[in-house]
């Protein structure tokens, strides 16, 4: 919900950094509730989707290929605009298995050691683009390793179908 308080603007509308309005293509570029805004060394946003149908890496297709260019670009220009920190000291990239189920892209200061931002969980966006620009339907097919926390949910899951 709070997700869709934010597009909805019925929240944090006054921590909105960008909006590209458009309803299959655009999204909304916040703060991330993990950074203080105090200094940039630690600079964490998220680009909110406005689709709602798209709820993970595992549902991208070469149709959404202008959804993630807009958002590497725009989300790009916007940073630099706002924080003047250039593209080039940025990772941009998606979160597989993600921590709530609507298309979110971080962005974070490369000199930034986030959370989540190690090889097991991240995959960076440029890489997504190319990967859907060879093949439409590649996270339908490709095997995807992820790292989980002994204390999740999903873990014990995996081990009750004796899959781990």
């Amino acid at each position: 919900q709070w997700v869709y308080n934010i597009l909805e603007k019925k929240a944090e509308a006054d921590r909105i950094i960008y909006e590209n309005p458009d309803p299959c293509n655009g999204f909304v570029l916040v703060p991330d509730l993990k950074w203080n805004q105090n200094q940039l060394d630690d600079l964490y946003l998220i680009a909110l989707v406005h689709c709602r149908e798209v709820k993970s890496l595992r549902d991208l297709t070469a149709e959404h290929l202008p959804l993630l260019r807009n958002i590497l670009e725009e989300g790009k220009e916007a940073v630099a605009k706002r924080f003047g920190v250039p593209g080039s000291q940025l990772r941009i990239y998606l979160h597989y298995q993600p921590s709530y189920y609507h298309l979110h892209v971080h962005f974070t200061a490369l000199s930034y050691d986030a959370p989540g931002s190690s090889v097991e969980r991240a995959h960076l966006l440029t890489d997504v683009i190319d990967n859907l620009a060879l093949d439409s339907t590649y996270y339908q097919k490709r095997a995807l390793t992820f790292a989980l926390r002994a204390d999740e949910l999903l873990l014990k899951k995996f081990q009750e179908a004796g899959r781990v």
